[in-house]
């Protein structure tokens, strides 16, 4: 007989790590507290983000219980957690914000597609040329659910038109 809820699976891990001392052995106290059992940790440290941080996938086997509180956690703990299990965020869209980007707040537009419960920011470059308070554009890279695509789309679309900038979409396959 096979409970679903603890049955032991393996999950993948990929986190954005600031290059400090530490900051390793402060990401992976949340698995070992919470009863996750690591499988491999792949730490590039030679390669950086464009945010400047480091990308660390970490592989381990938990409940999904277990795993599930590892995330959060790891959250609370200021761990920015990009992806989190091999199906949760399995596809990936790449748009282009532009207009008063900064002036619009920047940081109140990520938040918002953030708090999607089907997407995560994952990459994101700023171009102000003529400064802060001039047009500016943004690419974005969001990793979303499977199927989740034209959800996401959607809130960016409300996010866009509600900030008077126009977004620049991904082509969809032919």
């Amino acid at each position: 007989m096979s409970d679903t809820q603890t049955e032991v699976r393996a999950y993948t891990l990929r986190l954005e790590l600031i290059d400090e001392p530490g900051e390793l052995l402060r990401s992976l106290r949340p698995i070992a507290d919470n009863g996750g059992n690591l499988l491999s940790i792949f730490h590039e440290r030679g390669n950086v983000t464009p945010r400047g941080h480091i990308p660390v996938e970490v592989d381990v086997e938990a409940t999904p219980e277990r795993f599930e509180r590892i995330i959060d956690d790891l959250r609370d703990a200021g761990i920015n957690v990009i992806q989190a299990g091999t199906e949760r965020y399995s596809e990936g869209l790449t748009v282009i914000l532009s207009g008063h980007v900064i002036d619009t707040d920047l940081s109140n537009t990520l938040s918002r597609i953030q708090e999607s419960a089907n997407a995560s920011v994952t990459d994101l470059s700023l171009a102000a040329p003529d400064g802060t308070s001039d047009v500016s554009s943004a690419r974005i890279r969001i990793a979303a659910e499977r199927g989740a695509t034209d959800d996401v789309l959607g809130k960016l679309r409300s996010i866009a038109s509600e900030k008077d900038l126009r977004l620049v979409e991904p082509l969809k396959p032919a």
